[in-house]
């Protein structure tokens, strides 16, 4: 790699694009933007990994194992020597060699992109930090899904900023 920076993209499947077993709002847009993000950091010659979750069953609401909506949306398709990390877990570093993979490339920042926010995006970002990696968070590269709980309804753009605002103060730059 040119540099010490990686892009990472989670979870830009299928599932979460209208149509698919889980939608997330404005899906279209947050994809759009993250293949204009990836395409910059490919000019750029910085490290690509792309991160995909399956669930544990077939019988899961979504990624189900093997399916097309489990599958990486072709807006972000990864490119021949790109690396692809299957996970299993919200945070990208659970049980997977993304940080050994990120060390050997002598990565020390890291641009993160993709849904859901309120889970994956969260997760995977402090994790990052508590790695000890630099991270940069692009907010309309990433997607959240209204959400309720205990009778209390938030909308997408609600729960995006319920989470990035803790994120942006401790986490990440939030862009």
């Amino acid at each position: 790699m040119s540099n010490a920076n990686a892009l990472i993209l989670v979870d830009i499947q299928n599932d979460y694009f209208t149509g698919g077993l889980w939608p997330v709002e404005d899906m279209d847009r947050v994809a759009s933007q993250a293949a204009e993000v990836l395409h910059d950091a490919r000019t750029a010659g910085e490290m690509i990994v792309h991160v995909y979750h399956e669930a544990a069953s077939d019988s899961a609401p979504f990624f189900r194992p093997g399916t097309l909506g489990a599958q990486i949306h072709a807006s972000v398709a990864p490119l021949k020597g790109e690396a692809v990390i299957l996970k299993h877990r919200p945070n990208s570093f659970h049980e997977t060699d993304l940080h050994t993979q990120l060390q050997s490339a002598g990565i020390t920042h890291m641009t993160i992109i993709g849904a859901m926010t309120q889970m994956c995006i969260d997760a995977t970002t402090r994790a990052a930090r508590d790695l000890g990696y630099d991270v940069t968070l692009v907010s309309d590269a990433c997607g959240a899904k209204a959400l309720s709980f205990n009778g209390v309804h938030l909308g997408a753009a609600e729960v995006q900023a319920a989470f990035l605002g803790p994120l942006a103060m401790s986490y990440a730059k939030v862009i």
